[in-house]
């Protein structure tokens, strides 16, 4: 029909159409092949080229993880690490690790984040201490964190470098002071952990001794709630917390246990201005039988209220400021 129009046209040259101008030849690239069909893994948003795509994904992720575990296993160095990276996610979570002190070896920020004041001051904060910045898909951080709710943020924490018991006694050594240590047993809850390593760190001890399994560790939590000092005191990890108190008797330490009803009360033991390292016990059970069995002696804090048993981390204050206190009367 279109052809007919076309002929009637050029034949007749009034008709109200008018005759068909060509294009001159200017539109003749315009049929020229483009080349062979690309294939459908090189195809933009082709379910073959996301595919391809989610599988290199996969595979960056495993080469990252693969990383962060040797990075764990072989920690900073010096006195020897967890055995793994900590990972702390949410943007409360990492505001308040960064405003913590918390030691961290990178910052992951989701593409494209949805930028909120939390957001500015955790950028701002690892930005001011030198925190390499690392922007992520959503699918890598979903994998980092198990599928947990992440908002787009997620931190990672070096391993702690833990002493070795007998290191606090040279660090004692070495500033020509009788050894004040502060043994943890059976204390699970990492802010209270954090909570000890403060008042160590107030009240002059030379360091914290934990056991290795069972019991809480210098997680990202306890960094935060010991407010800086874990840069400053060191922490041990005993593998048998019996036979680090043993090994300290030999040095001449005087093993005090902290239980309700020990034989005398703290205001009495005088032995605290000498070589010592004070045992407290989880809120809940107190002390091992083993660790107990191994003290030297056990004292209670007198308590005219009504509370029966504090938490390590108030009953190991109390103590510490009255071992300051004495030694700064004897001194």
């Amino acid at each position: 029909m279109a052809g007919n129009s076309q002929r009637r046209n050029r034949r007749n040259p009034d008709s109200k159409k008018g005759a068909s101008v060509g294009t001159g030849g200017h539109s003749r690239k315009a049929l020229q092949g483009k080349g062979p069909t690309p294939p459908a893994s090189a195809r933009k948003g082709h379910i073959k080229q996301r595919q391809a795509n989610a599988a290199v994904k996969r595979e960056m992720d495993a080469k990252s993880r693969a990383g962060m575990r040797r990075a764990g296993a072989s920690g900073r160095g010096g006195r020897g690490g967890s055995g793994a990276a900590e990972l702390v996610f949410g943007r409360n979570s990492v505001v308040e690790a960064l405003r913590g002190g918390v030691p961290a070896t990178a910052l992951y920020v989701l593409q494209f984040i949805d930028t909120d004041d939390r957001v500015r001051e955790a950028l701002q904060a690892a930005t001011e201490r030198g925190v390499p910045l690392m922007e992520a898909p959503r699918v890598q951080l979903d994998n980092m964190t198990g599928g947990m709710n992440h908002q787009g943020m997620v931190l990672q924490v070096p391993p702690y470098e833990y002493a070795h018991p007998e290191d606090l006694l040279a660090d004692a050594a070495d500033n020509g002071e009788d050894p004040l240590v502060i043994a943890l047993d059976g204390v699970t809850d990492s802010r209270n952990l954090g909570a000890v390593v403060r008042s160590a760190a107030a009240f002059g001890a030379h360091g914290v001794v934990i056991p290795e399994r069972r019991a809480a560790g210098m997680t990202a939590g306890a960094w935060k709630t010991s407010s800086g000092a874990a840069a400053r005191l060191p922490v041990a990890r005993a593998t048998n917390m019996t036979r680090a108190l043993e090994a300290y008797q030999k040095a001449g330490l005087l093993v005090v246990g902290l239980a309700a009803d020990g034989e005398a009360e703290i205001g009495d033991l005088a032995a605290l201005t000498g070589p010592v390292v004070i045992v407290a016990g989880s809120e809940g059970k107190g002390l091992s039988r083993l660790v107990s069995e191994t003290c030297d002696i056990r004292v209670r804090i007198p308590m005219p209220g009504a509370t029966e048993s504090l938490n390590a981390g108030v009953a190991a204050g109390i103590v510490l400021y009255e071992a300051a206190r004495l030694r700064a009367k004897g001194a």
